[in-house]
């Protein structure tokens, strides 16, 4: 049966989709998956989001650990099982400004977690919202910002929007032939149109050189999706 290790909302997801070769994606696909596209294209997206209300087995709030900023950069997989695929994400690297929610990531869970001062806003001004995330390399603050409609709309099914935001499962390499997988469960989200973005990330620093030449030219595609709850669930060990 599977247990819910963690419940928190989402909130003011930034998404920046940019095409990967998947040559450069295939070494860190975990065993038991394999790259998801959409229309051809293997995606990595840069993600900023918050998280809010956080507790540990839906019921323990950790003191100071409760509302913090991630900034991620993932790639889609996805995995045949008896009753179907499973589409699922995989992360490159998750980086929050709480230490201890690194060690615990990477420590127990495996997670490709790093701590880097973070900081954020979030603005509105009639019909528009601004939302900025920012985290720190080295001395310089990169930064993810969209200017965004504040009605939004429905999900569009299968759109680009949804194949990014319905991986609702993740997987994570424990070494040869072992794979984690666990549960994402939310409901779909509001999409707003973005009219404006700016990226700035120092990917050969953060990500290695390889991922590098595919963030030199502009995202495929940029939008802002409202979150919501969620619940992270254990799943099956990939074997």
């Amino acid at each position: 049966m599977a247990t819910t290790f963690l419940t928190a909302e989402w909130r003011n997801l930034i998404f920046a989709n940019y095409a990967i070769d998947r040559h450069v994606l295939e070494p860190l696909v975990p065993y038991g998956t394999e790259l998801d596209e959409f229309e051809g294209v293997c995606y990595g997206s840069l993600v900023g989001f918050y998280f809010q209300r956080v507790k540990m087995f839906g019921q323990i709030a950790v003191p100071f650990h409760r509302e913090f900023e991630e900034f991620n950069l993932r790639f889609y997989v996805r995995r045949k099982t008896d009753t179907g695929w499973k589409r699922g994400v995989v992360f490159v690297k998750e980086i929050v400004p709480k230490v201890a929610i690194t060690l615990v990531a990477r420590t127990l869970y495996g997670e490709p977690y790093a701590t880097h001062p973070m900081r954020h806003y979030w603005q509105t001004e009639g019909n528009e919202q601004r939302v900025g995330y920012e985290w720190k390399v080295g001395t310089d603050w990169n930064y993810i910002r969209v200017n965004a409609d504040r009605v939004g709309h429905a999900l569009i099914p299968d759109s680009e929007e949804a194949f990014i935001t319905e991986h609702y499962w993740g997987y994570t390499g424990r070494g040869a032939g072992r794979t984690s997988e666990y549960e994402v469960v939310h409901p779909q989200w509001n999409i707003h149109t973005v009219s404006d973005y700016d990226v700035r990330c120092n990917v050969p620093r953060l990500y290695g050189p390889a991922f590098a030449p595919f963030f030199e030219q502009p995202p495929h595609s940029v939008f802002l999706a409202d979150g919501s709850a969620v619940a992270i669930k254990s799943g099956a060990v990939v074997l």
